[in-house]
């Protein structure tokens, strides 16, 4: 049976921050690893291996079968299942003065479980249809392109709906034991308990808390290279809501120098019609040229 732990505080504090730009930001180390890991920094497809540092800008996914475990420094822990998409969007650190880690983490498609606790700062966990956002509780999220459930496994969160462009909807406070899932096309329905298919497809690993591993880790691991990225790896990720993809095409634009790559997002710029103006520089309207004094002293040029 699945496990549900009861957590006494249900405070929960919602901060809506906005997305840095990417930097070399270490947020979380990789401290367990089953199966492949991949890891597409920049445009470079890196191995995973524990004892990595991940960055903000990260996209990671596991292989079938497979797990990995993220860790975070303000005590987070965020678990993904087989075959799941992970976008690190933002993350910033909290200070001495009390500010918590904020965090946004976009889940393509797969299994995610995220354990905040209150010191933990405040996370969202997103999805193309569904989000959840808590500084004290346990969520469990399955995603796919029809539909994502949430469960709250513990403490308390607020759940919101997402528009095609990424965006949050109106929030509403989902307790432990509640269990939220969301169709395509749909909207939102909230059941006291999860369904018996939802439970019996979670991962094993999910039905236990993720015990802590990262003081095995003091040194970090150096991830190794593969690859450069191709389209069709990035291709879902290219396609995302447009909150989510501001940044990929000057991320992405050195891999335009790459015939394939260049044809295949000219293919399909009709879902990443923002490629166009990189594609087609020839199309921008010409930069008006600023108007000048025409009078000079010595007359050279008159009006």
């Amino acid at each position: 049976m699945f496990k549900i732990r009861i957590n006494s505080s249900l405070l929960l504090v919602f901060l809506l921050v906005p997305p840095p730009p990417l930097a070399a930001q270490e947020i979380s180390t990789l401290t367990f690893l089953e199966g492949v890991l991949r890891v597409i920094r920049g445009t470079t497809v890196l191995q995973g291996a524990e004892g990595a540092r991940l960055r903000q800008g990260d996209i990671i996914e596991s292989s079938t079968p497979g797990f990995a475990q993220l860790e975070f420094a303000g005590g987070t822990t965020v678990a993904l299942g087989a075959s799941s998409r992970l976008f690190l969007f933002n993350y910033s650190r909290g200070n001495r003065g009390g500010k918590a880690d904020t965090a946004q983490l976009v889940l393509l498609s797969g299994w995610l479980k995220g354990e905040t606790a209150v010191s933990g700062g405040a996370y969202r966990y997103a999805s193309p249809l569904l989000a959840a956002a808590t500084n004290d509780g346990t969520v469990v999220m399955h995603a796919t392109a029809q539909e994502t459930e949430i469960f709250i496994e513990s403490g308390s969160a607020n759940i919101a709906e997402v528009s095609p462009n990424g965006n949050w909807g109106q929030s509403v406070r989902a307790k432990v034991g509640q269990f939220l899932s969301r169709s395509a096309g749909k909207n939102v329905t909230n059941s006291a308990r999860p369904t018996s298919t939802f439970i019996e497809s979670v991962p094993r690993p999910f039905r236990d808390t993720l015990p802590s591993r990262l003081s095995r880790f003091e040194k970090p691991v150096e991830l190794r290279r593969d690859h450069e990225v191709t389209y069709s790896e990035i291709e879902s990720w290219l396609n995302i809501g447009q909150t989510w993809r501001k940044g990929f095409v000057e991320r992405f634009k050195p891999r335009l120098k790459n015939a394939e790559f260049r044809r295949a997002v000219e293919a399909h710029l009709n879902n990443h019609p923002e490629w166009d103006s990189v594609l087609h520089p020839e199309k921008r309207p010409p930069t008006p040229v600023p108007a000048h004094d025409t009078d000079s002293p010595d007359g050279r040029y008159p009006r």
